[in-house]
């Protein structure tokens, strides 16, 4: 069978000199603990996170002070005001963890002589060793540039959460995606009920701004929620459908050949979620329960 460039890729790091743990220096001493906040330090990342929050808070803003307020049925105003700000703030924990949770990255500069006997590999055990952040690679990990890690099982790094997307935060990214997306759909239908209450009504007396404010923050609202409804749909569609089958980003664009055991789409749903289901999936403060979904089964 013919083998495809990353397997080839891979045999280099097969051979025994590839390694070379001489050429890597003990890792640092760490002086933080493990309960410590992950955070990247990259300037775009951080620019397109907090326009992440900016644009949710002008959402809200329209939404309660241009939409829900000025309307006279208290019970409407109630409902969709509970039912938007729920599904925001849902959206904005996700980003958080999604932004400030370790994604599974592989201990920095641990390719040393001593780790490497540490690990007491038998006989013709293969290991791998990024070149870059001088580290004993598991299998499915690859090294993101940006974070300057190996990221276990790194589907791909996302600048609007400001970090990689991995083994250990590839949930609330999902959570993030539908969030948003959730609140765009609800937000696009309000501005259509509110277009129609403002046509049947006086301009003048549909919201507490005027006319022309009123229907410029609409129009720009309608656009941004058309925008990110289509972005995180798609995106919540495509991680969705990567878990399922079990394959990031990365490895489908590589082509990688999978040396992992193939599981039912059920159980990797629960590998990336918890296990066994509960109404926790869809919490961003619930750390997945892995339990009984394995999370490395390989082919040897």
């Amino acid at each position: 069978m013919k083998s495809s460039p990353a397997s080839r890729s891979r045999d280099i790091e097969r051979q025994a000199g590839y390694l070379r743990p001489e050429h890597c220096v003990p890792p640092p001493p760490r002086t933080y603990s493990a309960d410590d906040m992950w955070f990247i330090r990259d300037g775009c990342g951080i620019v397109c996170g907090v326009i992440t929050w900016l644009l949710v808070f002008y959402a809200e803003f329209v939404v309660v002070f241009v939409m829900l307020l000025p309307v006279k049925n208290v019970l409407y105003s109630l409902i969709n005001g509970a039912l938007f700000n729920g599904l925001a703030f849902l959206a904005l924990a996700s980003h958080f963890k999604a932004m400030c949770t370790d994604p599974g990255a592989v201990p920095k500069g641990n390719a040393t002589k001593e780790f490497i006997e540490s690990l007491q590999l038998k006989p013709g055990q293969v290991v791998y060793k990024c070149p870059k952040c001088c580290s004993i690679k598991p299998d499915r990990a690859h090294h993101c540039s940006v974070c300057k890690r190996c990221i276990k099982k790194m589907d791909h790094h996302c600048p609007w959460v400001n970090n990689c997307v991995g083994e250990s935060n590839q949930k609330y990214f999902v959570l993030f995606t539908m969030y948003i997306a959730l609140i765009s759909l609800h937000a696009l239908i309000m501005v259509a009920i509110n277009f129609i209450f403002c046509l049947e009504e006086d301009w003048g007396k549909c919201s507490s701004f005027s006319p022309p404010t009123t229907v410029i923050l609409l129009i720009l609202l309608c656009f941004e929620s058309l925008l990110f409804l289509i972005f995180t749909a798609v995106m919540f569609g495509t991680q969705i459908h990567s878990i399922c089958n079990d394959e990031t980003g990365i490895e489908q664009l590589k082509k990688e050949e999978k040396r992992w055991a193939k599981r039912s789409k059920w159980m990797n749903m629960k590998v990336v979620f918890g296990h066994p289901f509960s109404v926790a999936w869809l919490s961003p403060f619930a750390p997945p329960d892995h339990g009984k979904a394995n999370l490395y089964q390989y082919v040897v």
